[in-house]
């Protein structure tokens, strides 16, 4: 039997580069989870199958939008009916605001919005995962944790996207939050915050943070990809971090370092 893996918003970005890591590393079933599209689900179901070769893993989809209580609790459902247990949780799904406003003359709607998806729908999510963890009988070997993925936008004031900040600051707090309550189970909790990752999400400002790079925004001065997260959640799962819970991983290339 092999332990399950259920990653939120895996059907593109940086989702799909952490399922096709977990896949090639052949250790874990898989369940994609996807809100709209899919296509683009069965395509990464597709890839996470080939990328797996010869390890013998099972790849779901699953349709699921996570702000909404009802389809979180299908999810989890269908992750029970479908594998009878769960081993890791990875919160990726997230959105950016539909119109990044200045700080001044941002409204309610698309404030609303990305606290439902961004942290609300994680929150809620993990609170039933967990549960449901805990009541799996751990497999021998396999640790049991709950990765989030924040964002540098945690730490990075941002004023014409202050609700996207305030949801990932929110969501670097839920990890801790988390990671007390969970321990005495043995389910070990951890943020990843990724930097500038090059996804669909990003190509709209592509020309200005090709700018920033230029410019020399981190020590490591390039773009950051979906695998470079995926390894980092790999890493993870397969338990290299059996002493630690709460902590932050910083896949960033530096950026975070500040420098005279």
């Amino acid at each position: 039997m092999n332990p399950v893996a259920l990653i939120t918003g895996s059907s593109r970005g940086i989702g799909r580069g952490i399922a096709l890591e977990l896949a090639q590393a052949g250790t874990h079933d898989l369940v994609i989870n996807y809100a709209g599209n899919q296509a683009a689900a069965l395509e990464c179901q597709q890839l996470c199958q080939a990328a797996a070769g010869g390890h013998p893993i099972r790849v779901k989809i699953a349709q699921a939008d996570i702000s909404l209580e009802g389809d979180r609790v299908r999810l989890i459902e269908f992750v029970r009916s479908e594998f009878g247990r769960l081993d890791l949780l990875v919160n990726n799904a997230g959105v950016a605001p539909n119109v990044r406003a200045d700080l001044l003359e941002a409204g309610e709607e698309s404030f609303d919005r990305l606290i439902a998806i961004n942290l609300k729908g994680p929150y809620f999510l993990t609170q039933l995962a967990a549960k449901f963890m805990a009541s799996c009988e751990p497999l021998p070997g396999c640790p049991r944790a709950v990765v989030t993925l924040t964002s540098i936008s945690a730490f990075t004031a941002s004023v014409n996207r202050g609700d996207y900040c305030v949801a990932k600051a929110g969501l670097s707090m839920m990890t801790k939050l988390y990671a007390a309550r969970l321990a005495e189970f043995g389910i070990n909790v951890y943020e990843i915050q990724p930097g500038v990752i090059a996804t669909e999400m990003t190509g709209a400002v592509k020309e200005k943070y090709d700018r920033l790079f230029a410019e020399g925004l981190a020590p490591i001065n390039r773009w950051g990809t979906p695998s470079d997260i995926g390894k980092c959640v790999v890493s993870i799962a397969g338990g290299a971090f059996p002493y630690s819970t709460g902590q932050i991983f910083q896949i960033d290339g530096g950026f975070h370092i500040r420098t005279l």
